[in-house]
């Protein structure tokens, strides 16, 4: 009994473990204007961006309103220091479209670098 108590209680204590390491792969980031990402089309508004992947490589989900809006690569990288806000960097297009190119994440070392394979 003193065995299956002990159990219990090692599990009790993991399921936080585990929602906490599930968190470290998604961040949250506020798209000021609308952009485009691997010919995705993404309008302003709040994103999570969530990935699976240790890196360097990943597949980023943006996720808006709970539904995955595009999957895109991009290149995860660690900066020197943290940043004091979200950066959202664009570079304007042939046909003055807003190309996505890195998101740096407010008060983490995170970044993610987009690849220039957009269709537009």
């Amino acid at each position: 009994m003193k065995y299956l108590f002990s159990a219990f209680l090692s599990m009790l204590l993991l399921v936080p473990l585990a929602a906490l390491a599930r968190d470290n792969n998604s961040r949250s980031v506020e798209i000021p204007s609308p952009v485009v990402v691997a010919g995705h089309q993404l309008n302003p508004g709040q994103y999570k961006l969530e990935w699976q992947q240790p890196g360097p490589r990943v597949t980023v989900n943006f996720v808006k309103n709970g539904k995955t809006v595009a999957s895109v690569p991009a290149t995860l990288k660690t900066n020197d220091s943290k940043v004091t806000q979200d950066d959202v960097m664009t570079r304007t297009t042939a046909t003055n479209k807003n190309r996505l190119m890195e998101i740096d994440f407010g008060h983490q070392k995170e970044a993610f670098v987009f690849s220039g394979q957009s269709r537009s």
